[in-house]
């Protein structure tokens, strides 16, 4: 028999980063826990600052029966001369039975001793209390305090709690606080707690009381108020997705309203006012031909007929920010943008200033100027000298999240190169798996230094990147420098890089850190991990040529056919393995006796003659093999009692072998 089970946890309010923070995996601490008491069903879980909700529709009054089996050691053990053993004594005993009322079981491993007995499923009610705090033990908020005089900790104190199992309230207690039928109203709508009879009353009176409890019910109504003020006011609201659930998390009762601040504050940056709101007041940004207003919208948690005064309060916070923000631009901007600072600023203990950095990313760039053909090679070491200055800047000081975009605004105001303030604010690119990346192969230069240094003065000092923990993002770094790569068609090879470079860095693991660049690139590229083991076998480590020779080599291994292409490549492996393949191998045409072998030399000739634009065409020409190699298998007798002949066939296979690997090592390749 089922009944709908109600289960609320009335908190104080619940700061909303690290609750999302832990929301993925609440639901999933829930269902676990249903699991381990033979009670999983459906449930559904809701929240508002101030509660946390589960809901089952239908939920199972007691355990279900079941049989309990145990095992326990070998009979030829448990019994010496047709005495128990100590072994037959405990088992008994663990089983709450004599010796004499085990039973013996053949696993197929000789006979053990067993017992089997009915289990009688506990009532759920006896089971919720332990259940829910074990749940709420469960979650992970980073921080938690204790109030009163309480030993223990949650993320707020507990102030409420309610269990009702049908109408029946079931007998619980969290944190001291004991289960009832209360719940309280929104603050402004009443601080008296209400009291409902079963879920349907909860849910009912909730929504009376001021409180909506679906989080999706309260961000569809922020976006449709927003939508109703966008279309009166003719502007556009930047929906920052982040910002969006920070407020459905801290709202019981959502309200978008529109305010605004002095035009004066738009001579700021646009990144700055947008953080300065964002940051600080959890307000969305508003637009009106896609520049910047002087509006705001901020979402109000009051119920209430009259917003004047909150949307004026709410004007009367920003101002004190826009105008502290004012100042320090100001003052940066008179105090112009200097790098001396960065020699007082430690960058990671061994590596020296941030001054320091900046001159090794400074011979980074210089060489990769030469390598890609850039001509300007003075303005490379400029922008990449200044790139760091804005660390000493007032404004990102305030706003550390604005640590480039500064730079780029006071450099331009500098009047410097475009070329050099647009790569120090792209220098950070990309910062995130869906990010922009830099703009041009300049501003590449820059962003490529600044990650490139990270890897090999970290590696070098033993900050390297363990389980989950990378403080310093090296494996977003490692990610980065591949993306851009790619995207402008750059011949980095960090292994080269090493070798040329690497001497700077004392202590540095080549090996160490090429292997862990390389275990990014199985994360990063979107292919059958054999495949990108198969290029990587190719001895190919410029990462550009390493992204074309996968675009061309997966889809041939993912097509209909590539079956039987593996078929005939596996055969290829067979015979190279006595063949030492990195050696120069010569086909002797005077030796070839079969019609089949001569075909395979032909046509193999004529392929390896041609000059091919893509790896793609040179791929689909060597694949074109594969009828000659096939007969030549099939037909021609390959450990010929001619050793010349022998080796000669042996090195036909070898050239074959040879030619892919250019590209990648066939036999690496498993589908």
């Amino acid at each position: 028999m089922n009944k709908p089970l109600l289960i609320e946890i009335g908190v104080e309010e619940l700061p909303a980063i690290p609750f999302l923070k832990e929301l993925p995996n609440i639901e999933k601490k829930w269902e676990k826990i249903l699991e381990e008491n033979r009670l999983l069903c459906e449930f559904d879980f809701f929240y508002t600052p101030r509660r946390l909700v589960l809901w089952h529709r239908e939920f199972q009054l007691k355990q279900e029966d079941s049989i309990q089996e145990m095992y326990g050691a070998p009979v030829k053990i448990a019994f010496k001369e047709g005495k128990p053993t100590n072994a037959a004594i405990g088992f008994a005993k663990k089983c709450g039975i004599s010796v004499e009322e085990l039973d013996k079981k053949d696993q197929g491993k000789g006979e053990v001793l067993y017992y089997k007995k009915e289990v009688t499923g506990t009532a759920s009610k006896e089971l919720l209390n332990d259940m829910i705090n074990e749940f709420v033990n469960s979650l992970n908020f980073g921080k938690s305090m204790r109030w009163a005089d309480r030993s223990d900790s949650f993320i707020r104190p507990i102030r409420s709690l309610a269990v009702l199992l049908g109408e029946e309230v079931v007998e619980a207690e969290l944190f001291g606080v004991k289960s009832s039928n209360h719940s309280f109203s929104h603050r402004m709508v009443s601080y008296t707690p209400f009291s409902f009879d079963f879920a349907g009353d909860y849910f009912c009176k909730l929504d009376k009381n001021g409180v909506i409890l679906y989080p999706d019910e309260r961000r569809k109504l922020i976006l449709e108020q927003m939508k109703q003020i966008e279309a009166k006011n003719g502007v556009k609201i930047e929906i920052d997705k982040e910002l969006l659930e920070e407020v459905v998390a801290i709202t019981e009762y959502p309200t978008a309203l529109i305010g605004s601040f002095d035009k004066e504050f738009l001579e700021l940056p646009e990144e700055v006012i947008v953080s300065s709101m964002k940051e600080h007041q959890r307000y969305f940004a508003v637009y009106k031909d896609e520049q910047l207003t002087n509006n705001f919208i901020v979402v109000s948690n009051s119920k209430t007929e009259d917003f004047s005064q909150i949307i004026a309060g709410n004007e009367k916070v920003l101002r004190p920010r826009l105008a502290d923000a004012m100042f320090f631009y100001k003052n940066d901007i008179k105090n112009g943008l200097s790098n001396e600072g960065l020699k007082k600023l430690v960058f990671v203990e061994g590596l020296g200033s941030m001054y320091d950095k900046c001159e090794r990313e400074a011979i980074i760039a210089d060489y990769l100027a030469d390598l890609f053909n850039v001509k300007e090679k003075d303005l490379v070491k400029k922008a990449v000298m200044l790139s760091k200055a804005d660390l000493m800047s007032e404004m990102v000081y305030e706003f550390t999240d604005l640590q480039g975009i500064m730079g780029y605004y006071y450099a331009k105001i500098a009047q410097e190169d475009e070329l050099v303030y647009t790569a120090i604010k792209e220098q950070y690119l990309p910062d995130g798996e869906d990010s922009e990346l830099p703009s041009n192969t300049f501003s590449s230069i820059i962003a490529l230094s600044y990650k490139i240094d990270n890897l090999m003065g970290l590696f070098s000092v033993g900050k390297i990147p363990t389980g989950s923990k990378d403080p310093f993002g090296l494996r977003r770094a490692a990610a980065g420098i591949v993306k851009i790569a790619i995207e402008h068609k750059l011949p980095v090879d960090l292994s080269v890089i090493i070798d040329t470079l690497g001497s700077s860095y004392k202590g540095l693991d080549k090996k160490q850190l090429i292997d862990f660049f390389n275990e990014r690139l199985f994360k990063i590229f979107d292919v059958n991990p054999s495949v990108l083991k198969a290029v990587l076998g190719s001895k190919e480590e410029n990462i550009y040529e390493i992204s074309q020779k996968l675009c061309a080599l997966n889809p041939i291994v993912l097509s209909d056919n590539f079956k039987e292409y593996s078929t005939t490549f596996k055969r290829v492996a067979n015979i190279i393995k006595d063949i030492d393949v990195e050696t120069q191998l010569n086909i002797d045409e005077t030796l070839l006796e079969d019609k089949e072998e001569k075909e395979l030399v032909v046509k193999f000739n004529e392929v390896i003659s041609k000059n091919y634009v893509t790896y793609e065409e040179e791929l689909d020409a060597l694949f074109g093999l594969k009828p000659q190699l096939d007969n030549f298998f099939d037909n021609v007798f390959v450990n010929h009692e001619n050793e010349k002949i022998k080796t000669n066939r042996k090195n036909i296979i070898g050239k074959v072998y040879q030619a892919f690997r250019k590209i990648a090592d066939i036999k690496e390749i498993t589908i």
